[in-house]
């Protein structure tokens, strides 16, 4: 069974940074996209990043574009998402989400329904 694993919430100032951690099992090949999703307080889950753990290419929703990375590490089966520059609007949380189907480069990679594995959530709040 594919599992996920978040970790690396906190409370933390604004402007400050936290590195949030998903480590994935159960897939044989490493050939499946991982995204970062979160839903703050009162509001919808939204996408925040995600990527392709094969070839490594990053994709950025735009409120986070230029203060968040993502980035894989296949050796120890996980992605990590650094967050800088954070913001109270941040305040959310976060979950990464796995398919093994998933075509980033031509899917709808920011919608919820396109990953079929999920993790817990992992709280982050960023005090103004």
């Amino acid at each position: 069974d594919v599992q996920l694993q978040a970790s690396g919430g906190g409370l933390v100032q604004a402007g400050g940074s936290l590195t949030l951690s998903c480590v994935v099992s159960g897939f044989t090949f490493d050939d499946y996209a991982v995204g970062w999703f979160r839903r703050a307080p009162g509001k919808e889950r939204e996408g925040v990043s995600c990527i392709n753990v094969s070839d490594g290419r990053p994709y950025y929703e735009n409120p986070v574009k230029g203060r968040f990375t993502i980035s894989s590490d296949n050796a120890r089966n996980t992605v990590y998402l650094r967050m800088n520059s954070l913001k109270p609007e941040d305040t959310a949380d976060y979950y990464c989400a796995a398919d093994g189907n998933l075509i980033l480069s031509t899917s709808p990679r920011s919608t919820a329904s396109a990953y079929e594995y999920w993790g817990h959530g992992t709280q982050v709040t960023v005090s103004s």
